[in-house]
């Protein structure tokens, strides 16, 4: 089940908040914001690029949108190897949904890049593999938790 994998990642290391679960179907950053009572600013995209064929994910507030060139030369590719993953791709490589997609919890290490606006924030919100559950997390603690690196990706 995808909720059990993130629960288990985060139990695994420690974490100390709860997940949460909405009755509500969180399919938009403005579901998410309205479940959560939180800005939308505050609420964590977590996208899956292929980059050069490799998955990677993406980390960034929910208002922002993504610039694959700062993805490209983050990562030393062309922006033409830089591509959205397909909601099917997401579900078969990792048993996640749109809406559901979470920062952690996919069993081996995929390379992360975190946004730097995250930073401008003592916690996000982020889904916990499902549409109807999600957790808070400072965004130093997501870095740790991904490995993520930190750069400008915004559009």
């Amino acid at each position: 089940m995808p909720l059990e994998k993130v629960r288990s990642f985060l139990q695994e290391r420690g974490y100390k908040g709860d997940i949460h679960h909405t009755d509500g179907t969180i399919f938009t950053v403005e579901d998410a914001s309205k479940s959560v009572g939180a800005p939308p600013e505050e609420i964590l995209k977590s996208l899956v690029f292929l980059v050069d064929g490799e998955p990677t994910l993406i980390l960034m507030s929910g208002v922002n949108k993504v610039d694959r060139k700062k993805i490209a030369s983050a990562t030393g590719k062309a922006k033409s190897r830089v591509k959205m993953a397909s909601p099917d791709y997401v579900f078969e490589a990792f048993g996640f949904k749109v809406g559901g997609v979470p920062p952690v919890g996919y069993g081996s290490d995929l390379p992360a890049l975190i946004d730097r606006d995250l930073f401008s924030f003592e916690k996000v919100w982020a889904a916990a593999g499902t549409d109807q559950d999600f957790f808070s997390i400072e965004p130093e603690v997501l870095q740790e938790y991904t490995g993520g690196t930190v750069v400008d990706l915004k559009d």
